[in-house]
C-alpha cells in the first residue's frame, strides 16, 4: 500500500528539509505618489540607486546580483559583520553553524556561486546518506536504536520501512490516492495537521511529518496554515487530472519541474549536484555573505549601521534613510531612488511609516518563537552502535528528527560531521542540535547552562553508550540563543503580504523582503535576492526612461 504514497514522498521530503512557500514574486508596478509628511530638505550628494537594508542571505544576493548593473547602491548591515542569522565559527579544527545548517542546491544558488567564484568553496553532502525519525514502540518495527530512516532507495525501502503499522500505512495509502480523504477542504484555512490528516491519516502525521514541521519551522502544526507555511504541497491538492488525492497532484507537479527544466537549463558552467545533495562550503555558510561584501566593498557595505527611519520626500521621489553609526554615537542620512528592507517582521513594522505601508503594522502579530542552536563534539568512541555505522565512522546520515510523542526535548539533531566530514579532527563527531520552538517556549527563558543539560541528555538517551557520562563526553563548541528565530506563517498570512504587495505598488521603489516573505529556506532567500534584482533594475531603468 505504500508504493501509492511513493510520488509524494520526495516532495514531502524536500519542503520540509527546505521549507517552501510560494515564493513572493514583486512586480515592478505602481505610482510614486505616496509619501511622508515629512517635509525633506535636498540632499546635495548624488542619489544612490538603492539601499538594501540588512546583510543576511536575501540582502547579500540582492545587492551583489543588483550591483551587476546599478552599482551605486548601498548595503547596511546593523551588525559588525555581514551575514545576519547566518554565523559560521571556527575553532581547533573544528566548523560549525549557529545559524542555518545547509542548502538544497538549486539552479538560483549555483548561478550566485558560480558568479561569485565560488566554485571551489562549494562541498555537497552524499545524497544517500539516510534521513532517521527517532520513534520507539507503538506498534512500529524494531530499529537499531530506535531510529527509522525515510525511504530513499525506492520501491524497495518501502517493505521493510517500519515507522509506520500496517493500518497507518493502509491509511495513508488510501488517504494519497484520494479514496479516503474528504472530497473537500475544511471550510476554513486549515493547518498543517489538519490538512496532512485529512489526506494521510493521525500515524502518517504523528510519526512523518510532526517531526519534520518542528524541525524545519520550529512550529507548531496546529498554528501553522498549511497554504502558507507549505504552500506547494498544499497546491498539489486537486492539481491533477484524476481524483482528490495527492498523488495525482504530485504527478503532475513532477511533469512541471521536468518542463521547467526544459525551458530553462542551467548554465553548464555552473556547479552541478544530485537530487537530494544538501551543500554548504568548506568554512560555514557565512562563506557567501562574506564573498559579497568582498566583491561590493567597504564604500558599498556600511557596517555597524542600524537604520532608525525612512521617509519619502513628496517631491523628489527620493527616499531618506536615517542610521545609526559607532554605536548610537552618532548618524547618517543617505538618500536613494529604491530601499529594500531585508529585516524580521517585529524591527520591520516599527521602521517602515504607515503612512507608506499601511499595514506594515501587522508585522508585528508574527511571531517568531525562541530556538536554540546548540553544537557539540562527541569522541568516536562514545557513540553506541546506529544504523549504518562502524567503530571509525559511528555516525552514517544527515541526523534525526525528534516527534513531540517521544517525550524528547529537542526538535532534532544534525549529524554535521557525516554531512560535511572535514569539518573536525578525526577523533570526534560534531552535532548540531535545535531545541525549543514555538511548543517549548520556556527555552527563551533557561540560562545556557540549563539548555546545554537538557541537549546532553537528549544526545545520550539516543545515541550515546549506556555507561557513558553525557556531562564529561558530549562538549559545548558553541551556543546560540535565538529570541526570536523562525516567523511563524500562521492563519491569514498569506492575506497579509498579498496586502502589502498591493501597497508597495502605491508607493514605488519600497519593498520588503525579509524571511517572513521570501520563504525561510536558505534557497528561498538566494532566489528571491536574484528575482528582485530584476524587479529593481527594470523599475529603475522605467524610471530613468521616464515611464514612471
Amino acid at each position: 500500500m505504500l508504493l501509492f504514497i511513493l510520488p509524494i514522498i520526495p516532495l514531502f521530503v524536500s519542503s520540509f528539509t527546505h521549507p517552501t512557500y510560494s515564493r513572493y514574486t514583486p512586480r515592478a508596478r505602481g505610482e510614486s505618489g505616496r509619501s511622508s509628511p515629512t517635509s525633506l530638505s535636498a540632499s546635495s550628494a548624488p542619489p544612490l540607486d538603492a539601499i538594501i537594508i540588512g546583510s543576511g542571505i536575501t540582502g547579500s544576493c540582492l545587492a551583489f546580483h543588483l550591483s551587476k548593473s546599478h552599482p551605486n547602491l548601498l548595503m547596511a548591515e546593523k551588525n559588525g559583520v555581514v551575514g545576519g542569522n547566518v554565523i559560521s565559527r571556527e575553532k581547533d579544527g573544528f566548523v560549525w553553524e549557529e545559524g542555518p545548517n545547509s542548502f538544497q542546491p538549486t539552479p538560483a544558488i549555483a548561478q550566485t556561486i558560480h558568479e561569485l567564484e565560488l566554485d571551489d568553496a562549494l562541498v555537497l553532502a552524499n545524497a544517500a546518506l539516510p534521513r532517521f525519525v527517532y520513534w520507539e514502540g507503538l506498534g512500529s518495527a524494531s530499529r537499531l536504536a530506535n531510529l527509522h530512516s525515510l525511504p530513499t532507495n525506492l520501491p524497495g525501502d518501502l517493505f521493510t520501512f517500519g515507522l509506520l503499522t500496517w493500518p497507518g500505512r493502509i491509511r495513508a495509502a488510501f488517504g494519497a490516492i484520494g479514496v479516503v480523504a474528504s472530497p473537500k477542504p475544511l471550510p476554513y484555512e486549515e493547518s498543517v495537521r489538519e490538512f496532512v490528516t485529512r489526506h494521510l491519516g493521525e500515524e502518517a502525521f504523528e510519526r512523518i511529518i510532526d517531526p519534520f514541521v518542528s524541525g524545519v519551522y520550529a512550529g507548531d502544526p496546529d498554528y501553522l496554515a498549511m497554504r502558507a507555511a507549505l504552500r506547494k504541497i498544499h497546491r498539489l491538492e486537486g492539481l491533477g487530472d484524476f481524483g482528490p488525492g495527492l498523488v495525482s497532484g504530485a504527478i503532475e507537479r513532477f511533469k512541471e519541474i521536468a518542463q521547467e527544466k526544459s525551458d530553462y537549463p542551467p548554465d553548464p558552467a555552473w556547479p552541478t549536484y544530485k537530487g537530494g545533495e544538501l551543500g554548504s562550503f568548506r568554512k560555514g555558510l557565512q562563506t557567501l555573505p562574506n564573498a559579497v561584501e568582498a566583491r561590493l566593498g567597504p564604500d558599498r557595505v556600511k557596517l555597524d549601521h542600524k537604520v532608525v527611519g525612512i521617509e519619502k520626500d513628496s517631491k523628489s521621489g527620493l527616499f531618506h534613510c536615517r542610521f545609526e553609526v559607532d554605536g548610537g554615537r552618532g548618524e547618517k542620512t543617505y538618500v536613494s531612488k529604491v530601499v529594500v528592507l531585508t529585516s524580521p517582521p517585529i524591527p520591520t513594522s516599527k521602521i517602515v511609516p504607515r503612512e507608506l505601508i499601511p499595514s506594515v503594522g501587522e508585522l508585528e502579530n508574527v511571531y517568531s518563537p525562541p530556538v536554540a542552536s546548540v553544537t557539540c563534539a562527541v569522541r568516536k568512541e562514545h557513540f553506541k552502535e546506529l544504523p549504518g555505522g562502524s567503530v571509525s565512522r559511528p555516525l552514517r546520515g544527515f541526523g534525526h528528527l525528534l516527534p513531540r510523542r517521544m517525550g524528547i526535548r529537542s526538535l532534532g539533531c544534525i549529524w554535521s560531521s557525516s554531512l560535511f566530514p572535514e569539518r573536525c579532527p578525526d577523533t570526534h563527531e560534531v552535532l548540531l542540535t535545535y531545541i525549543g520552538g514555538a511548543r517549548d517556549k520556556a527555552i527563551g527563558e533557561m540560562s545556557n547552562a540549563e539548555i546545554l543539560r537538557a541537549v546532553r541528555n537528549d544526545i545520550k538517551q539516543v545515541m550515546l553508550k549506556d555507561h557513558v557520562n553525557q556531562d564529561d563526553a558530549v562538549e559545548l563548541l558553541g551556543m546560540k540563543v535565538w529570541g526570536r528565530a523562525i516567523p511563524q506563517y500562521g492563519r491569514g498570512h498569506v492575506d497579509l503580504l498579498e496586502k502589502i504587495e498591493r501597497e508597495e505598488a502605491k508607493v514605488g521603489g519600497l519593498w520588503l523582503g525579509g524571511n517572513y516573505r521570501t520563504g525561510v529556506a536558505f534557497g528561498d532567500c538566494v532566489k528571491y535576492g536574484l528575482d528582485q534584482a530584476t524587479v529593481i533594475r527594470e523599475y529603475l531603468n522605467a524610471s530613468q526612461d521616464g515611464k514612471r
